[in-house]
């Protein structure tokens, strides 16, 4: 019971540092627009991040508790190798979200804890106890989304425009007011997806730990996995948030709800599907569609450029923090056991 405890509380820390580093994600474009203050805006991104489990499915937590390891059943034996994995795995994603938040790149949570997984098992078991087809998905969700949510940006800003296009600067006050739906819609989308990974891996631990037969999700672990993210959301990023908001793009009202719009379409489809996605990697990539969709040469492709290289060094490093962190657990454990 006090390994469930241990695990429990690293995930749920976890799903804290995803709402805090992720917080910037929602409410970047709200915020640096001015149309609604910080506080209300990570307020509202909160409270949204703590409902949108409940309503949305679990498919992106079966995705995470059920294909991407494939470890033994509850084993007495062998149960210091497996609470190991499970820490080692969780250590390795949280100090990734720590360390790229220290330096203000807007990196992904679920990069951090699929490396950290990754990394994990491949240490404590090996290689054959990675669902290669499972992880392939992952990735393949992880590097698809992107591309359609730069894709959606910079058509639906075309759209828009259109739409708009002999109307008046008063336009900019309305843009100013959907942009609160639209960036609701957005955190909707972001809790359906990013609650259900720590569910998913607290579903994981109650297998390995003997708790479960099954995958199975009591409505206390949706209830505690989505206020921690909506606690680390109220705190807020912002760091992150300075980078989102004006460091790709200097977002007007019109492209910032036309970035929180494409994005929150694309998450919300990822979740319903079961895909992983990075919310990250999706509202930027939105922004530069959107900034693209201007005017090409406004787009500040060094920031991006930087931020790709976070997404793309983020798995392996993660991994490799969390294979370090495997034997230091381990050791702490067996000295644990013989005191």
């Amino acid at each position: 019971m006090w390994l469930a405890i241990i695990v429990i509380s690293l995930t749920l820390f976890f799903a804290f540092s995803n709402g805090f580093h992720d917080a910037a994600n929602v409410v970047s474009t709200i915020i640096m627009t001015r149309a609604i203050s910080p506080r209300k805006a990570l307020l509202m991104a909160a409270a949204c991040e703590f409902i949108a489990p409940f309503f949305i499915g679990s498919a992106v937590a079966k995705t995470i508790g059920e294909n991407i390891v494939s470890l033994p059943a509850y084993d007495p034996n062998a149960l210091n190798v497996s609470v190991a994995f499970l820490v080692a795995a969780l250590v390795g994603a949280v100090l990734w979200n720590l360390i790229t938040w220290l330096f203000s790149f807007p990196s992904s949570s679920s990069h951090a804890l699929i490396g950290g997984m990754v990394g994990a098992v491949l240490v404590a078991y090996g290689p054959h106890k990675i669902l290669w087809g499972g992880v392939l998905y992952v990735v393949a969700s992880l590097v698809v989304s992107p591309l359609i949510g730069l894709t959606f940006g910079m058509l639906f800003l075309k759209m828009t425009l259109h739409i708009f296009r002999h109307a008046t600067p008063r336009v900019n006050y309305y843009f100013s007011r959907m942009q609160i739906p639209s960036s609701v819609a957005l955190a909707l989308s972001h809790g359906s997806n990013d609650v259900q990974k720590s569910i998913g891996l607290i579903a994981l631990s109650f297998v390995i730990l003997g708790f479960s037969t099954g995958f199975h999700v009591p409505l206390w672990v949706i209830a505690s996995c989505g206020a921690a993210t909506a606690f680390g959301t109220a705190t807020g990023g912002r760091r992150i948030i300075r980078t989102m908001g004006s460091g790709i793009y200097r977002l007007r009202s019109v492209h910032a709800f036309c970035a929180q719009t494409s994005s929150a379409m694309v998450i919300l489809g990822a979740a319903l599907v079961g895909g992983p996605v990075s919310t990250t990697h999706v509202v930027s990539s939105s922004i530069m569609g959107v900034g693209a969709g201007q005017r090409i040469s406004a787009v500040r492709w060094g920031v991006a450029k930087n931020i790709l290289l976070a997404w793309l060094i983020t798995i392996p490093a993660s991994a490799l923090m969390a294979g370090l962190s495997f034997y230091l657990v381990q050791k702490i454990l067996f000295y644990v056991q013989r005191g």
